[in-house]
């Protein structure tokens, strides 16, 4: 083979996928693999779900794409439904969870702007974080390992501890204008934020006039059996980034936010090209379809609820290979006691996929649609992954 063109930035598995079906991808050669990887948290409905491709086959031969200089009927659409379904009453869609972050970034500096308040532009986020891969997000994110070599932080991005509210109402200052947080962090390991926290947050927020910002770009969409991350807390946000589970597959993100954190963002202050185009809005308003229909998130739970004693029951069995279990509904994460890329190998080696985390987890993101029996199958093979990590283990200190 000749050498790939492909910049060298991603270590890829030596997997080429042809076709998927519901929570299944098949390979080239036609070997199967239980998908609870869902690209990241992204294939929310699995794979080739009928009503998504017939939803895009249907908007492909009509326009694909105008820009934004005129209406796009499916935005009317798709905004008014996640309006109805959320706090929000204003809604501007992208083509990615970054940009969605920026979007409530800029959201959230120009509403201090607006209100007087120019110095107020420093948004206070938390150690672990992930909010994107552009200069502002990694900035935001703030990991070493994300900043290395892209020169100057971005200015305006105070960072504290996971978890301690003392060190974040000592980093709010008469510059602070949001505090920005996951409700479940998910790059950082599957660590989900207690619901007390987040409504201190919210009470600071209201106290001091600070505008609250969810990324809910993994958490969001169904994701933890509730429609919102947020609704599990019952905490509202000001601005909320939505990307991966809304579009199904399609690169699709959304930042929502109440009418008057949005009232800064006036015509001409922000904008994208290729953002809320028509297919794009056909497939978000299908993803909406599925999701809000009677007793689809009822059943998340449900199947999470069963997942999840099954994975606490292989915790129990295998405590040399299974540190803990974390998150909600079909968010899961597996803290590992060996590396976790090695878990990762073994499930892979069980044809199963998984997603490596920070902390030394391993995610476990299924489709929604996942059925009993397929989160039984994926006990299965993680049951004989676990099982084959841990006599190694064993030979090893014997």
């Amino acid at each position: 083979m000749a050498e790939t063109a492909l910049f060298d930035t991603f270590a890829r598995a030596p997997l080429r996928f042809e076709r998927g079906e519901g929570v299944w991808l098949v390979t080239e050669s036609g070997e199967r693999y239980l998908d609870f990887g869902s690209g990241v948290a992204v294939n929310s409905l699995g794979h080739a779900h009928p009503h998504l491709v017939e939803a895009l086959k249907a908007q492909a031969e009509k326009v694909w794409h105008t820009s934004n200089l005129y209406e796009v009927p499916g935005q009317e659409k798709l905004s008014r439904r996640l309006a109805d379904s959320s706090f929000a009453d204003k809604v501007f869609f992208t083509n990615s969870g970054a940009e969605a972050l920026e979007c409530a970034i800029k959201t959230a500096r120009r509403y201090q702007y607006v209100k007087g308040h120019p110095e107020r532009f420093h948004i206070i986020t938390f150690e672990g974080a992930f909010h994107g891969r552009t200069l502002a997000t990694i900035a935001a994110g703030g990991q070493a390992k994300y900043l290395e070599g892209f020169g100057p932080k971005v200015e305006g991005f105070d960072q504290v501890p996971f978890g301690d509210l003392e060190a974040l109402k000592a980093a709010i200052t008469e510059k602070t204008a949001a505090i920005l947080i996951e409700p479940i962090q998910g790059e950082g390991g599957i660590r989900p934020v207690p619901k007390e926290f987040l409504q201190t947050l919210r009470k600071l927020c209201d106290d001091d006039g600070l505008l609250l910002i969810f990324d809910e770009v993994q958490c969001g969409m169904g994701r933890t059996g509730k429609l919102f991350a947020y609704e599990l807390a019952g905490v509202a946000p000001d601005i909320m980034a939505l990307a991966k589970g809304i579009g199904g597959g399609y690169p699709l993100g959304a930042c929502l936010a109440t009418a008057d954190a949005a009232s800064g963002m006036t015509a001409g202050t922000h904008g994208t090209t290729y953002g809320g185009n028509p297919l794009g809005m056909a497939v978000g308003n299908a993803v909406l379809d599925v999701m809000l229909a009677d007793g689809f998130l009822e059943n998340v739970r449900n199947v999470s609820l069963i997942f999840r004693q099954g994975l606490a029951s292989l915790k129990d069995r295998f405590p040399n290979i299974i540190e803990e279990i974390r998150g909600d509904g079909l968010l899961l994460g597996i803290k590992a006691k060996i590396p976790a890329g090695d878990l990762v190998a073994a499930m892979r080696a069980e044809h199963m996929l998984g997603v490596p985390a920070g902390d030394n987890v391993v995610r476990l993101l299924p489709p929604l649609t996942v059925t009993v029996e397929e989160a039984r199958e994926g006990l299965s093979r993680l049951e004989k992954a676990a099982e084959k990590l841990s006599a190694s283990e064993l030979k090893k200190s014997a």
